[in-house]
């Protein structure tokens, strides 16, 4: 899933500019424990975030491969 990230920063002086960034948001391979429980460590292979339903809907929050929550894939940020 790639989630655009608009940044605008505005000085105070009047002369200058608007200033626009533009970050763009992958959310790349799980990082869940599914062995936590029993004192182990174990992640589940899931490479890529892949959104469960539509953007604005609770179900865009759960990967549709592993099932996971969006805050267990690792967070990658791009500028533009």
């Amino acid at each position: 899933m790639k989630k655009r990230q608009v940044v605008m920063r505005n000085e105070g002086s009047e002369r200058s500019s608007a200033t626009q960034v533009v970050r763009i948001v992958r959310y790349v391979e799980c990082r869940k424990n599914h062995a936590a429980n029993i004192g182990g460590y174990a992640v589940d292979g899931c490479r890529e975030f892949m959104a469960g339903g539509e953007q604005g809907t609770t179900a865009a929050l759960s990967c549709a491969a592993c099932g996971c929550h969006r805050n267990f894939h690792r967070r990658e940020v791009v500028d533009k």
